[in-house]
């Protein structure tokens, strides 16, 4: 279907550097409506739906919103859309260019490809491929500039100058704003009954759309925001501290060191909190969604739902919203993810056990941990890197258990053997 065009005249500022223009620039409630509009038809209509297991574990009814399932597995290509649907004829020939690590370089990508836009997708030295070949599929072209996206801003601003094209920015723009906005409405049409939407922060274009349609419809509606504790960048301007923003985090797709302009102010005005969320948080609320509601989801898109497990009095008897905004992770991170958390459970333990080196004795380890029940994965001996006499040895295990209880039962059992067992298990820690 052709895409509507948005014809709010503040939407239409005069293009050029975002600085430029976000002090005079806003986005409303009509402007996420017709929104709206433009992507209707064109962009999934994901399902909002209670999670009865997740609801019970944490006494709180949690509606997910599953963005995840979008065409391009993000909510990115709402806003994406809005921008590219808003292009004068002169601008789509010419083109357009974004920088992105993942979603946005998606959703430009793809639904660019559709409406027969040139694009141009500037991603980080470091972005895994799989989303680079990804984002290749729908036509764009794709260059890896810069260590880090604030590097890839800056190349794609001057190669943007040098080739004529458009600017698309991932958030700190009023269409793409509008556009993240249509996730809320889409929610409170499902759940009109919603107290609470919480919903992860990166650069501020998600919550701030959200936040400006969902007080409009239902001003007594809280939106909180959440960010991961190794990017406090919003946090920062609001809260008037100064922690540091450095790392690797699980959650890349909302690991923003600069923030909006235009978002900020936003958020300022209409967000109610902005709270940050640990690794482990995260690492927790992924696996969670996988096990109990057998989604894939990212680390940023499972943002939400790892504040409202890491603080569960301050949700408790609440009805609350968590999109799910994307869902496109490493399958190489997503199998560490399920393997600490399993450790972390009591589910997998690595076990050191001094043994005599001589024949047998693997056996009679074996026979104990299959008498209790023990599962071996992993298996190793160390005989040179290790302080033990000359005819002893190191035996490194990794086993499987059903929980730390079943493994308690398996230390005892090793020990009235006489085995000393140092174990390991996956920490608590954030």
């Amino acid at each position: 279907m052709a895409a509507a065009q948005l014809s709010n005249p503040t939407l239409h500022a005069r293009q050029g550097h975002m600085a430029d223009r976000t002090q005079a620039a806003d986005v409303t409630f009509e402007d996420v409506k017709r929104a709206a509009k433009v992507i209707e038809g064109a962009v999934v209509r994901t399902p909002c739906d209670l999670s009865f297991t997740l609801s019970h574990d944490l006494g709180a009814d949690i509606c997910l919103k599953f963005e995840n399932l979008q065409f391009t597995s993000a909510y990115k290509e709402r806003g994406a859309l809005v921008r590219l649907s808003a292009l004068s004829d002169a601008e789509r020939k010419r083109g357009v260019i974004a920088m992105s690590a993942g979603n946005h370089a998606q959703g430009v990508s793809y639904h660019a490809g559709r409406l027969g836009i040139p694009a141009t997708i500037v991603m980080p030295e470091g972005t895994p491929a799989v989303k680079a070949e990804n984002t290749k599929r729908w036509g764009a072209h794709v260059i890896l500039e810069g260590k880090t996206l604030e590097d890839s801003a800056r190349f794609a601003r001057g190669y943007c100058e040098q080739h004529g094209l458009v600017f698309v920015h991932p958030f700190d723009d009023p269409l793409v704003i509008a556009g993240q906005g249509t996730v809320a409405i889409e929610m409170l049409e499902a759940m009109a009954d919603l107290d609470v939407l919480v919903v992860p922060v990166g650069g501020g274009g998600l919550v701030a759309g959200m936040a400006v349609a969902a007080k409009a419809i239902k001003p007594g509606i809280e939106v909180i925001g959440v960010e991961a504790a190794l990017y406090p960048s919003i946090y920062n301007k609001i809260k008037g501290t100064n922690l540091p923003t450095r790392g690797d985090t699980l959650a890349e797709g909302i690991a923003v060191a600069n923030p909006g302009v235009l978002t900020t102010e936003i958020i300022s005005r209409l967000v109610d909190d902005i709270v940050l969320v640990s690794e482990t948080d995260l690492e927790r609320a992924t696996f969670a969604l996988l096990m109990i509601e057998k989604t894939v989801v990212e680390g940023a898109g499972a943002a939400g739902l790892a504040a409202v497990m890491a603080d569960r009095q301050r949700w408790k008897g609440r009805k609350l919203g968590l999109p799910l905004t994307g869902g496109n992770i490493d399958p190489r991170l997503l199998a560490s993810v399920l393997t600490r958390e399993l450790a972390r459970e009591g589910r997998l333990s690595r076990l050191t056990i001094d043994i005599p080196d001589r024949p047998g004795e693997l056996s009679r380890v074996s026979a104990v941990l299959g008498q209790a029940g023990a599962n071996i994965v992993e298996v190793y001996h160390q005989r040179v890197f290790t302080d033990l006499p000359a005819r002893g040895t190191e035996l490194n295990l990794v086993i499987e258990t059903r929980d730390r209880s079943h493994l308690e039962g398996v230390l005892a059992q090793l020990e009235a053997k006489g085995y000393r067992v140092i174990v390991k298990t996956g920490q608590a820690a954030g």
